[in-house]
């Protein structure tokens, strides 16, 4: 039987102070169950990663509530960080360790026993067919290499909820099938996938909800479906629509005679 995982009411978030103060998000309402694949999209500086970062308790001031797994969130970050994982665009990694004990790190920092700990490291790096550079510095490692220790490490703790934010950043094609498959069997096992991206192909295919948000304020929340309204168009052409994009300067040929000489 499906939870309420989050529960948004009233999510506001400033940077700033004074004349310089801008408001990022301008009272985010949202409510998600268990299970449930969330694509959660919008143009650049529409609020995206500070929602995240909030959930995920890395941004501790806010205005609203936030429920995380049934546990209010002020108050309770520790607690709700040891249900959840998270997996940024451009995250940090101690790169003169290797995978295994940057890891072992991680899970330690879970209450995780080291048996557990090794037997998850090793299962996940022979998904992601890395078991081989189990040992290697991680100073040697190419972008999407690092990129799936970050996802390993997401996951690492077995989260309720698992917030990605660009995840794909760096990965090869085949990598990027091996995660969209990951996060379909994830929330067949009752996980909460949040997943924020530019990518709309990937956010099309694997999500069950998309919420669109647009300068601090949800505008579009439904399934790909019900956002399509019954019209045969793609995602980025139902965000083009809903975010103005249809304005942009895209006719045929414009810029032929800028690149002509």
């Amino acid at each position: 039987m499906s939870q309420t995982s989050i529960k948004i009411t009233g999510l506001r978030k400033s940077f700033g102070k004074g004349d310089s103060k801008k408001e990022v998000l301008k009272g985010i309402d949202l409510s998600i169950e268990s299970g449930q694949v969330i694509g959660y999209i919008g143009p650049n500086g529409a609020g995206k990663s500070t929602t995240v970062k909030i959930l995920c308790g890395i941004h501790t001031a806010f205005e609203g509530d936030v429920e995380v797994m049934g546990m209010p969130l002020r108050g309770n970050s520790t607690g709700v960080k040891q249900k959840i994982g998270y997996v940024p665009e451009n995250g940090a990694l101690y790169e003169a360790l290797t995978p295994r004990e940057y890891l072992n790190l991680v899970g330690t920092l879970f209450d995780m026993s080291k048996e557990l700990i090794e037997e998850r490291t090793l299962s996940l790096l022979k998904y992601f067919n890395m078991e081989q550079q189990m040992d290697v510095r991680m100073n040697t490692f190419s972008k999407g290499m690092k990129q799936k220790i970050l996802i390993i490490a997401g996951l690492i703790n077995n989260p309720d909820i698992l917030f990605l934010d660009e995840p794909l950043s760096g990965l090869d094609a085949n990598s990027v099938i091996l995660v969209k498959d990951m996060l379909t069997r994830l929330a067949r096992q009752g996980k909460t996938i949040f997943y924020s991206s530019h990518l709309m192909d990937v956010v099309e295919k694997i999500s069950d909800r998309i919420i669109l948000i647009d300068d601090g304020q949800v505008i579009a929340d439904g399934t790909f479906e019900e956002l399509q309204q019954d019209n045969n168009v793609s995602l980025e052409q139902v965000f083009a629509k809903l975010t103005g994009g249809e304005e942009l300067n895209i006719e045929a040929g414009m810029l032929d005679d800028v690149f002509k000489n």
